[in-house]
């Protein structure tokens, strides 16, 4: 089982960012000196009610201190980019962690984000496919013709080719079941989200499972879930430490329509005790073990990405929270195979 940290980087909105990052930097070598495996970061654009880091330049800065660590983006919001951009930043990110690099994408959710982009309705899912094909030419053919909305090629050469052939894995991040099934088809592996319950991953495994034999695909070899966390010497701890600020990060979800695109009528417009069932990880190292437990027993999966900073805490709280992840939690994670 390998282990990685995920660093959102957002903040209330008048923070010190130079002091935010260096927060961040902090989670990330103690990662790297405790043995984790991964660093991910996500995006977001015109975030009402904090401050973030773009993944670009953010997941540049993070590999000066990630050392052995897997760099991933986790995930770039493709269909509100330009495929070239995206083809040649990314290529240079995985020169820049020297072909230790993951390439995560979705489709994203929040109107804004789609209009600041001029991304109309009806059209994001083809422009997210068909961003995606004109990249994976772009790293895998000398010449490409593509004449489009989105771009315009004659014959060009990409300035830059990854380091990894045919090019970084792509982890596609899925909430819906739709998009569960287009994850199946245009991507290496499922990059499992926090948001929603157990249970409806569960169910969602078996469609990812149908899809992938439809279109002829093998299980992946990776399979990688993204969960909250916070441990401490235990539950009533955690709750006093992390509770707040991950209930307010859930608000802002909300506020966002997050919850408007899971399935099966999920909200997270519900007290904190009742959204934390089934869905986040508390307590001690042994609570959050058995809590964790299913990710691999269950659904399958042999990577895990945990996050344990939200907005507004004391980096000093997730260092303290991720120190007992490391000591207690990570030999025993070591031990597990995938599927039991």
């Amino acid at each position: 089982m390998r282990l990685g940290v995920f660093l959102t980087s957002q903040y209330p909105p008048g923070s010190d960012m130079v002091s935010a990052l260096e927060e961040q930097l902090l989670m990330t070598r103690l990662a790297r000196d405790r043995g984790w495996d991964a660093v991910a970061t996500g995006q977001h654009y015109l975030t009402e009610g904090m401050s973030q880091l773009q993944l670009v330049p953010f997941l540049s800065r993070l590999a000066a201190d990630a050392g052995h660590m897997t760099g991933v983006a986790g995930i770039l919001l493709l269909g509100l980019h330009n495929p070239v951009e995206v083809a040649e930043c990314m290529a240079s990110l995985d020169v820049i962690w020297k072909g230790n690099f993951v390439f995560g994408i979705g489709l994203g959710y929040r109107d804004v984000e789609f209009d600041a982009f001029k991304v109309p309705r009806g059209q994001r899912v083809r422009r997210f496919e068909e961003c995606l094909a004109v990249v994976k030419r772009l790293w895998t053919e000398e010449k490409v013709t593509v004449d489009n909305d989105v771009c315009t090629l004659s014959n060009v050469t990409l300035t830059c080719r990854p380091v990894q052939r045919p090019h970084p894995p792509i982890w596609v991040a899925a909430n819906s079941d739709a998009a569960i099934l287009r994850a199946a088809r245009v991507g290496d592996t499922w990059f499992i989200n926090p948001h929603a319950t157990m249970t409806t991953i569960k169910r969602q495994m078996e469609l990812y499972r149908a899809e992938l034999a439809r279109v002829g695909k093998p299980f992946p070899r990776v399979l990688p879930i993204f969960k909250e966390i916070f441990c401490a010497r235990d539950t009533k701890t955690a709750l006093e430490m992390a509770g707040p600020y991950l209930a307010s990060k859930y608000k802002v979800y909300a506020s966002w329509g997050q919850d408007a695109v899971m399935p099966g009528g999920e909200t997270f417009q519900q007290p904190f005790e009742s959204l934390l069932r089934d869905r986040f990880v508390f307590g001690s190292p042994e609570e959050c073990y058995e809590q964790l437990r299913p990710c691999w027993e269950e659904v399958g999966a042999n990577e895990l990405f945990l996050r344990t900073h939200w907005s507004g805490m004391p980096v000093s709280h997730a260092l303290a929270s991720m120190r007992l992840v490391s000591d207690e939690l990570l030999p025993a994670l070591r031990r597990i195979k995938a599927g039991g």
